[in-house]
């Protein structure tokens, strides 16, 4: 079996955790559960998904996650049946298995098709806010030259690349919040950028925090919408985080990344007086951070007020304190990069 099948095999008994981290080792959102060599079923990242917005620990093994049908092929299907199903369902990749349940073949989509579609570039056809005002203070001295929005990213800007993953979902009209250096990003698009994208600048007359500025929209918007930061870069499924945010009525989502992090030492609870409960030999915690991407309900607008500072996190913490609805998307950890950060941005631009 060649090595890149190899990497996507996982086992039954293998847990949540580590289905993620080899997830992201391989770049697939697919993998083979076999066990003694038999085929058992596939785990998809949606699988994975929906076990953390149940609240399912990440110490659970797969096998208890896993869906009851999958589709695969098998031996007795002809290959042209068996690529018209990869098409139909658009499978990152597809197992051939025969009557003893062994994997005789997979076929890779890219084997087949050098174009990419696939179901996570349905179109949305959504506005996009795109918060560019900041400074960019954690890449500085570049941002004292360059706008945080323009700095590369191989041949184009940070923003064109994220502008560009909602452009392959159907999502062309966007609204940029503008203040530090705004003529010079107006500048850059009307005359040096390879793409033509429908932008409409706001501009805040003072900083006003990583929403205080979205009042400037309430009678342009009217629809759901995203909001993104323009240094968060997002590997995922917009349909499907749309489809979370529709099915369960949410008024604002927000996307999450599962940041692992290990602690190489022995952890200590203790009691009272000092009195030790229990102990971990070094653990490894996991958190849900907040990837600075948002899908927001068009009402919210009127409620963000005007002329002062007021960050996303106030208006999320209001409407909970209310008992409305606010919806976490989980990601993993590889499918998200913040490259407003020097280390980050240093791995995201050298990355294979």
């Amino acid at each position: 079996m060649e090595e890149r099948i190899q990497k996507l095999i996982i086992s039954p008994k293998a847990n949540v955790r580590e289905a993620l981290r080899q997830m992201d080792a391989t770049g697939r959102k697919l993998l083979l559960v076999l066990e003694d060599g038999r085929f058992c079923s596939l785990l998809s990242i949606g699988d994975i998904q929906r076990a953390i917005i149940a609240n399912i620990p990440l110490e659970v093994s797969i096998e208890q996650i896993l869906r009851p049908e999958v589709k695969v092929a098998t031996t007795k299907e002809s290959r042209e049946d068996i690529i018209n199903h990869i098409k139909e369902f658009r499978n990152d990749f597809i197992p051939i298995i025969d009557e003893e349940k062994k994997v005789r073949e997979v076929i890779f989509w890219e084997d087949l098709f050098t174009q990419r579609t696939t179901s996570a570039r349905k179109q949305l056809n959504l506005p996009v806010v795109i918060m560019a005002g900041g400074q960019g203070t954690r890449l500085r001295p570049l941002t004292n030259v360059l706008p945080k929005p323009l700095i590369p990213i191989g041949e184009q800007t940070m923003m064109e690349d994220i502008m560009d993953r909602f452009v392959e979902c159907g999502c062309n009209n966007f609204y940029v919040s503008v203040n530090y250096m705004a003529d010079f990003i107006r500048h850059y698009f009307d005359n040096f950028s390879k793409h033509e994208y429908r932008i409409e600048y706001f501009q805040e007359d003072k900083p006003l925090g990583t929403a205080g500025s979205l009042h400037l929209l309430k009678d342009k918007i009217n629809d759901t919408f995203f909001v993104s930061n323009c240094d968060s870069v997002l590997d995922e499924d917009y349909g499907e985080i749309l489809r979370y945010h529709r099915e369960n009525e949410n008024e604002i989502t927000v996307v999450s990344a599962m940041k692992s992090v290990y602690i190489p030492y022995g952890t200590l609870e203790t009691g009272e007086n000092g009195l030790l409960e229990s102990l971990r030999e070094k653990p490894e915690l996991t958190f849900k951070v907040n990837t600075g991407m948002y899908i927001l309900e068009p009402r919210l607008l009127k409620e963000i007020p005007s002329d002062r500072i007021y960050h996303i996190t106030y208006l999320i913490e209001k409407l909970i304190a209310e008992g409305r609805r606010v919806g976490v998307y989980p990601v993993s950890e590889g499918s998200w990069t913040d490259i407003g950060n020097w280390e980050e941005y240093m791995k995201f631009i050298n990355r294979p």
